[in-house]
């Protein structure tokens, strides 16, 4: 009885030991509230934001703006999956009103991705507040930088409640993306894996002159208090809130940067199974033949397994994924030690084994891996037969300048 008693203390204090030391991160938006109002009262409030701006009191940010007698919430400007994040990826989101709040919904995903005067008519401060991953293609970050521009040519003082990058604040990676090749997955000219909150994108956006014209926007940043760069989010006491529908857990975010490359041939990115990005696959690749050459590679931090999976699509999350209802053989990215891991060097070496063994059938989409790469250089690369130091090669002293270049602009 005394043996089991003490087992169950030990596991228990294992247990109060393992959440205790987990780091206390406040958000923005909590510090808004306790510690800078004055940035707000009396105004007329445009909330750019979606599903992920949720408090550490449960409640979201937009609710507490509505109901909060010191402000009025004006307007709510809707990123890339809507306001309440429940719009599958790459649907366009219609105008509305919010049921909640009975506020009027812009959307800035589709037709028109940046507020126009109308918008803005009534708008004295315009706030932004959503959950980024940490990578240049993630669209919410292209939202960012097009409402503060926006915000700059109305003369409209710009406020970003900053959140962590979940992926640390500490890795660059990927190549920086060409001015021919700007649009709305790459819309700064930075690199795949950035390392930074969505506050010091917006600094380095006015550091570096990144919005329209060179204009600068009345940028405020509400810092977080806690967090560190080398922290990963589930090291901070912050719930994960899926940041879109196929974001589903950290796993997935700390492989995105790489294996979101897929997306732009002819292989199954995973959208439609259960664990998107990580699935990887396609009705003619050989999973056990793709594992061993990938595997040979002896990429840090990850092993690849062969798997079969079925595209489906699933509602509020992927419509039409490649593959429908066909089984796919490939591989799962098991990320074995993240703090190692290089995300894009192993998303191109995923692309460089499927183009070797499976040249027939293999294709790449050239607009859409351009676009997510920021360069044609990669595929022509891997398409001439290229080696993965090669590749990755022809990026580092970029991404070197980059990160000499950033470090005015990080705030942690």
């Amino acid at each position: 009885m005394k043996t089991i008693f003490v087992t169950l203390l030990f596991i228990s204090f294992s247990l109060f030991s393992q959440t205790t030391n987990l780091q206390v991160v406040k958000t923005g938006d909590d510090l808004l509230f306790e510690k800078y109002h004055d940035l707000v009262n009396g105004k007329r409030i445009g909330l750019v934001t979606n599903h992920s701006a949720v408090m550490s009191n449960g409640k979201h940010l937009a609710d507490a703006l509505s109901e909060d007698k010191d402000v009025k919430l004006v307007a709510l400007f809707g990123p890339e999956h809507g306001i309440r994040g429940d719009a599958p990826d790459g649907k366009s989101i219609q105008h509305g009103v919010d049921p909640k709040t009975k506020v009027n919904v812009y959307s800035l995903y589709g037709k028109i991705t940046k507020p126009t005067d109308e918008m803005l008519k009534n708008v004295d401060v315009l706030m932004y507040d959503i959950q980024d991953v940490g990578a240049r293609f993630y669209t919410f970050i292209s939202t960012l930088f097009l409402t503060m521009e926006s915000a700059a040519e109305h003369d409209i003082p710009f406020i970003v409640l900053d959140r962590p990058n979940p992926i640390r604040g500490t890795e660059v990676e990927g190549p920086i993306r060409e001015d021919s090749l700007k649009s709305f997955v790459g819309w700064a000219p930075m690199p795949v894996a950035h390392g930074m909150t969505v506050g010091e994108l917006a600094t380095m956006a006015n550091d570096r002159g990144w919005l329209k014209n060179g204009i600068k926007a009345n940028l405020t940043v509400v810092k977080m208090e806690g967090w560190k760069r080398t922290l990963w989010f589930d090291e901070t006491n912050l719930k994960w809130i899926k940041p879109s529908p196929n974001m589903a857990t950290m796993r997935t975010a700390v492989v995105y940067p790489g294996t979101c490359f897929i997306e732009g041939t002819n292989v199954s990115e995973g959208r439609g199974s259960d664990k998107p990005f990580e699935n990887i696959g396609a009705p003619w690749i050989d999973g056990e033949k793709l594992a061993k050459e990938l595997n040979g590679n002896n990429l840090a931090g990850v092993r690849f397994e062969a798997i079969d999976f079925t595209p489906v699509n699933i509602e509020r999350m992927t419509t039409d994924p490649k593959y429908p209802e066909q089984l796919c053989h490939g591989v799962y990215v098991n990320v074995t030690d993240r703090n190692i891991f290089e995300p894009v060097r192993a998303g191109v070496a995923v692309l460089s084994a499927i183009r070797k063994l499976f040249p027939e059938k293999f294709e790449f989409r050239d607009r859409r891996i351009h676009l997510l790469a920021g360069t044609p250089k990669i595929n022509e690369m891997i398409l001439r037969g290229k080696s993965l130091d090669e590749i990755v090669n022809s990026w580092k002293e970029d991404v070197k300048e980059f990160k000499a270049a950033r470090e005015k602009s990080l705030l942690y």
